[in-house]
Parts: C-alpha cells; structure tokens; sequence
C-alpha cells in the first residue's frame, strides 16, 4: 500500500476513533459526572461541541471510505453494502437524535450500530 493510501485509511481510522470513542466517553464519564440539574447547561455544550465534531468525522469518514472502495475495488462486496446501510441508519438515527435530544434509546442505538460498522470493516479488512 502506498504512503498515500496509508495516510486515506489513517484519516478514516482516526475518524471512525473520535466518533466511537466519544461515544464511549460521554456514555461511561461525561454524562454520569454531568447528570445533576445544576450542570445540564455544560452537559448540552459538551454535546453540542462532540456533535459538531461527530458531523465532521462522518465526513472524513464518507470521504476516505468512498475513496478507499473506489480504489480498492471494493464497491462490488457484499461487506461493504452492509457496512454502508450500516452508516445510514446511523445517519438517520443521528438526525432524529439532533430532534429528540433526550431520547436515550437513540443513544445507545447509534453506539450499537457504530459497534456494527466497526465489525463489517474488520470483515471488509481480511
């Protein structure tokens, strides 16, 4: 592989870390240190802030991953249709969480099927 394709798959690895990994983080320690009434206006900036974030990281991560399966020849692989319907119901389940700000089950969809994204590219990957 070259330096540069190396570098395309950096970034989208490095994207696909933020946007699970906050996740992760605002599951386990943002949002249970943040819970009292007192801090929910710093709770809803911290969202807000990994929000915009997370919108850039689906961008990188639509970018390089349509980079990737052009040049890899990838578009053909079963993996990647499920991967990519995968990376919709995100989009979708992201949208209406941006809507329904406090519905918790839309939370932990998004994280489960991110989980489900990151398993169809280990399969893509081998």
């Amino acid at each position: 592989m070259s330096t540069f394709w190396q570098s395309v798959l950096y970034l989208h690895l490095v994207a696909m870390a933020f946007f699970l990994g906050g996740q992760l983080l605002l599951a386990t320690a943002v949002v249970p240190a943040l819970r009292g009434d007192e801090d929910r206006e710093r709770l809803r900036a911290v969202a807000r802030r990994f929000g915009w974030g997370s919108l850039v990281a689906l961008g990188v991560l639509i970018a390089t991953g349509s980079a990737m399966a052009d040049h890899f020849d990838l578009w053909g692989e079963g993996t990647l249709h499920v991967k990519l319907s995968l990376v919709a119901v995100v989009v979708a389940l992201v949208g209406l969480h941006l809507r329904y700000p406090r519905a918790h089950l839309l939370q932990a969809a998004i994280f489960l099927v991110s989980l489900a994204i990151v398993w169809a590219a280990v399969e893509l990957a081998t």
